[in-house]
């Protein structure tokens, strides 16, 4: 559960343990989503007047492909968070690292809050192993499982002087 009454809150912490699905409503077309439920566990408090303080850790699973082979790689992602909750309205509406909500709610949901700080801690690139050969510029063979015949492309001759200038420095 990542939805909580304001009113308790006010009054007394609470322990979050719950998670977001990687198909629900919150998220957005274009988004990065986790491969299963982001867990999210931590403690919600009242900061002061109308603010609430979440610290906390989120973990889940993303697979993208490997930018250099383009083979699946699953990959774990954890964070420790910290994030402030204000009013819609407040004096830190401006400041990105604080999440608004209405006021006017029962609830306090922090949904929105998870699913844009795994947008900023998921990886936008990996690597499926550090030696990766990658793919073959001219059939697309995948290196990594077998080589190829072709032969390597000419580089455009104005990249010579930069290339002679380099090899004569090794």
């Amino acid at each position: 559960m990542l939805s909580f009454d304001l009113r308790s809150l006010e009054t007394k912490a609470v322990h979050v343990d719950g998670s977001l699905a990687p198909d629900d409503p919150v998220w957005e077309e274009g988004d990065v989503r986790p491969s299963e439920p982001i867990h999210v566990t931590g403690r919600l408090s009242s900061a002061s007047e109308g603010r609430f303080y979440f610290s906390g850790r989120i973990e889940s699973r993303i697979i993208l492909p490997c930018r250099l082979c383009l083979e699946d790689v699953d990959v774990e992602v954890e964070e420790d968070v910290h994030f402030l909750l204000a009013e819609t309205g407040a004096d830190e509406a401006d400041d990105p690292d604080v999440f608004l909500y209405d006021p006017n709610e029962r609830n306090i949901d922090l949904r929105a809050a998870v699913r844009e700080t795994w947008l900023l801690t998921a990886p936008a690139y990996v690597q499926c192993r550090e030696d990766c050969k990658g793919l073959c510029a001219t059939c697309g063979t995948n290196l990594n499982e077998s080589t190829c015949d072709c032969t390597p492309t000419s580089t455009d001759p104005r990249w010579d002087a930069l290339l002679k200038h380099q090899s004569d420095a090794h």
